[in-house]
């Protein structure tokens, strides 16, 4: 019987947990105006880069500009009123040493100092407010990021209570990644972050395309009852910008490494009423069944903790036409059994890549 063979090996096996990614911006701020005003320039372009403290737009200076005057106008009256209260207060109290006026007076002036006093500190947190407003004048990004599309454009009244901002700034590099992963794995990954670092890979819905590495930083504290699932935050570096927010990609968490594994191909391990077993070819051709125990499967291996030893040759194709003690032609692994050949079978051949 032509069936296909491969050795069991002895080697280091990457144990990864497959999971559904969503992918979230870190940070994300809707920018907004802080105060009223007409719209001059927006001084960014859409899907632009910008570092925190860049300035996005500009509203119209002149009002914030003419109360900013006015309330540094009426500083410097009361600061006036303020010295000619201090003098008035030092003649009084030098004249009531010499009982040339009332008592009352004195009292007075000292009253209409402390009045004074208050009505510039009053002024002067006027100046602060007219300064700070003349400051959200100038809208800056809050945060390093890449701008969206612009909401408003240049010539419109913008104000500090519309719902909708000017632009959406989304931080890119690095960004948060959210696996779904199902909840009776979760003890697994509890004692993968209580050995250190998780790495975790962000691969394109093709499985193929490597899109992001990072790390997971946490475990949500809930699990979904609906699904039965608990989610993973992971934190990926995305210089490239492959990753984008509400991006939907393939995750892999590397849950841990097993050193010194014994493992075959994933497809020659079979399951039947006893459990799983293998068949083994001995130095004769001859197939014998063997019962193994299977700790893992990581990607098309199978790490086997029982039952099978290094450098022995199991059947990895063509198993379902073979009983035990049948006399098997070993084919190395990637060439087609001659008896499952569409020409061997009277089958028409099919067009395969």
């Amino acid at each position: 019987m032509p069936v296909l063979v491969a050795q069991a090996q002895v080697k280091d096996v990457p144990v990864y947990l497959d999971g559904l990614g969503t992918v979230a911006a870190a940070y994300s701020v809707s920018v907004k105006p802080q105060v009223d005003g007409r719209l001059d320039q927006v001084l960014f372009k859409e899907g632009q880069p910008v570092k925190k403290g860049e300035v996005l737009a500009q509203l119209d200076q002149r009002p914030f500009l003419a109360a900013l005057h006015q309330a540094q106008g009426a500083l410097a009256r009361d600061r006036a009123q303020l010295e000619s209260a201090k003098r008035n207060l030092q003649r009084s109290e030098e004249l009531s040493k010499q009982n040339l006026v009332a008592v009352q007076q004195v009292d007075d002036a000292r009253t209409a100092l402390g009045q004074a006093e208050g009505q510039v500190q009053i002024d002067e947190a006027a100046v602060e407010t007219a300064q700070l407003n003349v400051t959200y004048s100038r809208i800056v990004s809050p945060l390093d990021g890449v701008t969206g599309i612009r909401l408003v454009d240049p010539g419109n009244p913008v104000r500090a209570a519309d719902p909708t901002g000017i632009v959406l700034v989304t931080q890119m590099d690095p960004i948060s990644l959210l696996v779904t992963v199902p909840e009776d794995e979760l003890p697994r990954v509890v004692q993968a972050l209580s050995r250190g670092k998780v790495p975790v890979e962000a691969y394109h819905r093709d499985g193929k395309t490597k899109l992001g590495e990072g790390e997971v930083a946490l475990v949500d504290n809930q699990i979904n009852s609906t699904t039965a699932t608990v989610r993973l935050k992971a934190v990926m570096q995305n210089a490239q910008h492959l990753l984008w927010p509400n991006q939907f990609v393939k995750a892999r968490v590397l849950l841990e490494t097993q050193k010194g594994a014994l493992v075959v191909p994933a497809t020659a391990v079979q399951r039947g009423p006893q459990g799983t077993f293998v068949y083994v070819v001995g130095q004769d051709r001859g197939a014998a069944m063997r019962p193994v125990e299977v700790g893992a499967t990581a990607d098309t291996t199978a790490i086997v903790t029982r039952g099978l030893s290094a450098g022995e040759t199991v059947v990895v194709d063509g198993q379902n036409q073979l009983r035990p003690g049948a006399k098997v032609e070993p084919r190395p692994t990637g060439e087609r059994p001659p008896g499952d050949r569409p020409e061997a079978s009277g089958r028409a051949p099919r067009n395969e890549p």
